[in-house]
């Protein structure tokens, strides 16, 4: 299976507001940008935008450390879903009241997406001098005047 190493990063003007997302996809030698954006969206949304685009973006399974800034996704994909799924895509909020998974189009996305890879979630501090980090970040906020 081939090792492939992901950075993803997503940003907001506002929030919610015009957003951009980027991914970069490292195997070898080999590597690849992706970005995007969307008119009115949230900084949540990118960061999970960006994963599952780059992920969306293989073509055959792969073995995958996926890095990101986001505690969001990182915790979302390691630790939550598996609960979401078997509540039915709820979640409780304060009180124990059942609510619905915010942003659950893209979460379940993304867990269909990572069936066909095994993925190692990595969470990275942000603007820390990681350069990888510091490179989608450039590239997400350079995205967001696409959507504008």
């Amino acid at each position: 299976m081939r090792r492939v190493e992901i950075y993803t990063d997503g940003a907001c003007s506002g929030n919610p507001g015009p957003g951009g997302w980027a991914a970069l996809l490292r195997s070898g030698e080999h590597e690849r940008e992706l970005t995007g954006a969307e008119p009115d969206t949230t900084n949540n949304r990118m960061e999970l935008t960006a994963a599952l685009r780059a992920l969306e973006a293989l073509k055959r399974p792969c073995r995958v450390v996926l890095h990101t800034d986001s505690r969001y996704l990182q915790q979302g994909m390691s630790e939550w879903v598996e609960n979401w799924k078997r509540n039915g895509w709820q979640r409780k909020r304060k009180g124990g009241k059942p609510a619905p998974v915010l942003n659950a189009d893209l979460w379940r996305a993304l867990d269909e997406v990572c069936a066909r890879h095994r993925i190692e979630w990595r969470w990275v501090q942000a603007h820390a001098g990681i350069a990888d980090n510091e490179r989608v970040d450039k590239l997400a906020r350079q995205s967001i005047g696409s959507a504008q």
